[in-house]
């Protein structure tokens, strides 16, 4: 039992290194294709950039993906990364195209067919109707004399990389090809636009990227929340503030306006002693709290906060471009928030 035990894990210990080697060869094999599409990238990439920003400043269009099998599944994911950055598209499935979707596509859009052989024959009625109704046609393809490939004013040719598959037969260099190309002009148009963080944050309104663009005045507490003390101010009433509060702290200031420092729990630990209590909150609190302006996006006030300092800070005070207090920011609040 003692052998064959051994054996077995001999086994499995060898198996695991195969599994890993296997995964080690399948990613040189597709960054290797990556580097080839990278050399291969010419004029007709900005010829389709071009043409999909034409049918934009017309705001009259819409970008039409469509894709059989493998490359209709490309095909939704690139319509969702493009309409993610501000290009509206579409995904039309070839066979529904067929029976009717056709009427989805207009003469003001644009179409990018996707096929690695371009000969797909599911998308023969897709491109005879852009041909008909002088509809841009940008074919993602790996060759040029095909159907889809002749027939299109814009060729995207896909080098002819081997694939990771032992056999040569399951899509995989072509399909990550394919996935980095759409990759490519969707961030060749969005850097054509100039997209700000507020662009994304209209487009993203849910999930951690849209928590992220939220700026920090959204999350803030606000003013009237905030727990003041004078600097004169005993300690004692220092700590009934704080429990009334809640908010893990309290700001020394003389006129609301300005902080002269701030009193953390950590502060109370610091400088326990048997005066404590009498001792005013000016002797007590730290001196030239952190600052952050309610402009800042929630993304990088958490950066602040975890990373700036050495140490974490659970606490930020909220200023305007005036300096002057306007709420205050807590780490758990970013955290409840999704930021993270």
């Amino acid at each position: 039992m003692t052998s064959l035990a051994t054996a077995r894990k001999a086994d499995e210990t060898e198996m695991k290194y195969n599994d890993i080697e296997t995964a080690r060869r399948t990613l040189d094999t597709e960054i290797a294709g990556l580097h080839q599409l990278k050399d291969l990238l010419d004029h007709s990439f900005e010829q389709a950039v071009e043409t999909i920003q034409s049918m934009k400043t017309r705001k009259s269009g819409r970008l039409i993906i469509t894709g059989m099998g493998k490359s209709g599944h490309i095909g939704q994911k690139m319509a969702a990364t493009f309409a993610s950055t501000g290009t509206p598209a579409y995904f039309v499935h070839p066979g529904e195209a067929s029976h009717g979707d056709l009427g989805m596509v207009t003469e003001h859009d644009v179409v990018i067919a996707i096929s690695n052989s371009g000969g797909a024959p599911e998308l023969g009625d897709i491109i005879a109707y852009t041909r008909r109704f002088s509809i841009p046609l940008i074919a993602i393809t790996s060759k040029s004399d095909s159907n889809l490939g002749k027939h299109s004013d814009t060729c995207l040719l896909l080098p002819q990389a081997k694939e990771a598959c032992p056999n040569g037969l399951a899509p995989t260099t072509s399909t990550t090809m394919t996935i980095a190309l759409g990759d490519c002009l969707a961030m060749a148009l969005l850097a054509r636009q100039g997209l700000t963080s507020d662009d994304f944050k209209v487009w993203h309104p849910g999930g951690k990227i849209g928590s992220k663009l939220m700026p920090v005045s959204d999350l803030m507490d606000s003013f009237d929340t905030l727990p003041f003390v004078e600097p004169t101010e005993t300690m004692d009433h220092v700590i009934v503030v704080l429990t009334e509060k809640n908010m893990g702290c309290v700001i020394v200031s003389e006129d609301e306006k300005t902080a002269m420092g701030i009193i953390t729990d950590g502060d109370l630990k610091r400088h326990m002693a048997s005066d404590f209590l009498t001792r005013q909150a000016q002797q007590v609190m730290t001196r030239t709290p952190k600052t952050i302006s309610g402009d800042t996006l929630a993304g990088e006030a958490i950066e602040v906060m975890l990373k700036k300092y050495g140490n974490p800070i659970t606490s930020l005070l909220v200023v305007d471009n005036n300096d002057t207090l306007i709420g205050m920011l807590r780490l758990q609040t970013l955290l409840a928030a999704g930021v993270a």
